[in-house]
């Protein structure tokens, strides 16, 4: 099954139609704009907002208008897709923001951005509670009829004071919206139009019972799937009155109406809320924030690492050898680089909650990198941000409750299927089980430890194409590794493997990494490829020396199926700052989840300083994007903290 046919089981599953309704207002919902800007948005309104000679003629317009400098700090706000600020960016605007509620947009807007090599500053995020600091802006912009779609006119409202506060004392805001005079005297009641050579839309509309907000219904039909949406919407239809008079409620001057935008669509057929807007300004009269002069003093962060002094049993001689001094020394080294800060590390896990006491009320953060877990005892990982919580310390990673779901592959691999989210089929094997007599099982499989990380217990030995083999594979595991619990078999998968990086916090502050991949190439055939304790810990092995991860060769869909899954997945489990998911694809292409690793490996040479290099960011400055994002999420405040 490929990529594609896999979509249509979960994405884009056929949707029965409503059929006939009496009243499009009975089955519009509040926050209706929360679930219809997606793919199938850019199909039904493509012939607009997807013209690039449509987008070009506007922004042409709009720089006339407002004569920006190319340096003027704008913010795009409901930028959908970006496309006029991506057009700005090719035009060499220099500083350019754009925030949008909708995932798929935002994220169709930085890859865009991406691959042209744009420099534009893409945000998820509410219009009604701006990211930005007061008079950040030269100037906002609302453009392509992307106002109005709130049920309460005060929503509305909330988003004009806030564009009046991030802009600047005399910035200038544009906003093109529909006519609302001239869409009540002309909307179209009904319509169907085809959208490409497989889909077509039909379209109805009434006016709502207020007569402020025209309700449309749109079903999609896929030729041969049948109805695949049917969706409904509204828009407030602002009058040039009535825009006016908010305007200056929220306090706005010399409010100007400039000219009518009527889009030439190629397909001019049904243009709805497009078909004819108007362009109006207004300018931000008021004073500048008056600026604290605030000492700037060093933030104290306090660094938590495993202890030296306990045996950690992932590692082959189960104690800190040279090279953890080596990677704990480079990770000090690139510290000291970040000046704004003064770095204490704590490592004596026997002292470790009096030391936490002693400097509580002096520490702006703790910057958790113990990721060996308490006392170096992997299945105590979670107990360190769970001390943190109850001495009420912010920090940095995955809370207490995250570790625990994410520590148990088969809970994720549950909380997965739930999510429609493909996993490898499997099961688990107990202690007191007998291999033998478990029937059905499809080879190749591979045993693992269902409780562990750092790839501990799954060597070659664990793929098993037999029987005996897996029998063989499970006594190795519990025998020379010492594991005692239940133990997962999965199919095999045989396709590349994946591993995706994700620096923030969803659905907001957040960054992905280049996607990577294992390379096999050079690794013997006769050993199954995989990336497991071998390839990390045994340095004379051909995993050790062969293997490679170099950035992932897979087409665009797929590589927005695993980021979409991700991102999902990173949510739906309260990842938190940085986060690692694994995943490998089946012999036809579909990429399965492997394992979520919240808190991943920070060191010099791990998987996330080989993605972050792939993009030019060095270890200092993924450091430096890990500490941020912990900052942004915790508001972060170094009032009231005195130096250690």
């Amino acid at each position: 099954m490929k990529i594609k046919e896999m979509k249509k089981n979960s994405k884009n599953k056929v949707q029965k139609s409503f059929g006939p309704v009496d009243n499009l207002e009975n089955y519009l919902i509040p926050d209706w704009w929360k679930r219809i800007f997606n793919s199938m948005y850019l199909k039904t309104d493509g012939d607009v907002v997807e013209d690039e000679n449509i987008t070009k003629e506007e922004v042409s317009i709009f720089t006339q208008i407002l004569k920006f400098d190319k340096n003027a700090r704008i913010l795009d706000l409901a930028c959908g897709q970006g496309r006029h600020t991506i057009e700005l960016a090719r035009r060499g605007y220099t500083n350019l923001y754009g925030l949008d509620r909708s995932r798929y947009l935002i994220k169709r807007a930085k890859r865009i951005a991406s691959e042209e090599g744009l420099s534009v500053n893409f945000k998820e995020g509410d219009a009604r509670k701006l990211p930005y600091p007061t008079d950040t802006f030269d100037f906002v912009l609302i453009l392509g009829n992307s106002f109005g779609y709130f049920e309460n006119f005060e929503d509305d409202t909330k988003i004009l004071k806030e564009v009046f506060r991030v802009l600047k004392p005399n910035g200038i805001f544009l906003i093109d919206v529909a006519d609302g005079t001239y869409l009540r005297a002309n909307y179209n009641p009904r319509s169907w139009e085809w959208i490409d050579k497989k889909h077509f839309v039909c379209r109805e509309r009434i006016l709502a019972s207020d007569n402020e907000r025209l309700i449309s219904r749109e079903v999609i039909t896929q030729i041969e799937k049948g109805v695949i949406v049917d969706q409904f919407y509204a828009e407030r239809l602002y009058t040039k009155e009535s825009l006016s008079e908010q305007l200056q409620q929220a306090e706005f001057k010399k409010v100007k109406f400039h000219r009518d935008i009527k889009p030439d669509s190629q397909r001019n057929q049904d243009l709805g809320m497009m078909e004819q807007r108007f362009i109006v300004t207004a300018k931000v009269i008021k004073e500048w924030i008056p600026r604290k002069e605030i000492k700037k003093e060093l933030k104290n962060v306090v660094v938590l690492l495993g202890d030296p002094n306990f045996p950690d049993k992932v590692k082959p001689n189960a104690t800190f050898d040279k090279d953890d001094i080596t990677t704990i020394n480079k990770l000090k080294e690139v510290l000291s680089k970040l000046t704004q800060y003064k770095f204490t590390y704590l490592t004596n896990h026997n002292t470790l909650l009096s030391d936490l006491n002693k400097i509580k009320d002096k520490t702006c953060l703790v910057l958790n990198f113990c990721d060996e877990g308490y006392r170096n005892i992997p299945e105590k990982e979670l107990h360190i941000p769970a001390l943190l919580e109850i001495l009420d310390l912010p920090y940095s990673g995955s809370s207490s409750q995250c570790l625990a779901y994410c520590y148990d592959k088969s809970l994720i691999r549950g909380i997965a299927k739930e999510m429609n989210i493909p996993v490898a089929h499997g099961f688990l094997i107990n202690p007191e089980d007998n291999v033998f007599e478990i029937k059905n099982i499809s080879f190749p499989v591979i045993a693992k430890p269902n409780f562990a990380d750092g790839s501990f217990g799954i060597t070659k030995s664990n793929v098993a194409n037999t029987i005996i083999e897996l029998n063989d594979a499970i006594s190795i595991i519990r025998k020379e590794f010492g594991y005692d619990k239940p133990i997962l078999v999965e199919e095999f998968l045989s396709g590349k493997e994946i591993t995706i990086g994700i620096i923030g916090n969803p659905p907001e502050n957040y960054f992905v990494l280049p996607l990577i991949e294992e390379d096999y190439s050079d690794l013997p055939y006769e050993l199954p490829k995989i990336c497991g304790y071998e390839s990390k810990w045994i340095e004379n092995s051909p995993y050790f020396t062969k293997l490679k991860s170099i950035k992932a060769n897979i087409s665009e869909e797929i590589t927005q199926t695993i980021v979409n899954w991700s991102l999902k997945l990173s949510e739906r489990l309260n990842c938190r700052d940085y986060c690692r998911f694994d995943w490998r694809m089946n012999k036809d292409g579909i990429p399965k989840l492997l394992e979520v690793n919240p808190n991943p490996g920070w060191c010099w040479d791990g998987h996330l300083a080989k993605m972050a290099a792939i993009t030019g960011i060095n270890y200092s400055e993924m450091l430096q994007k890990i500490i941020t994002a912990t900052e942004q999420r915790l508001e972060f405040n170094t009032k009231n903290k005195t130096s250690l």
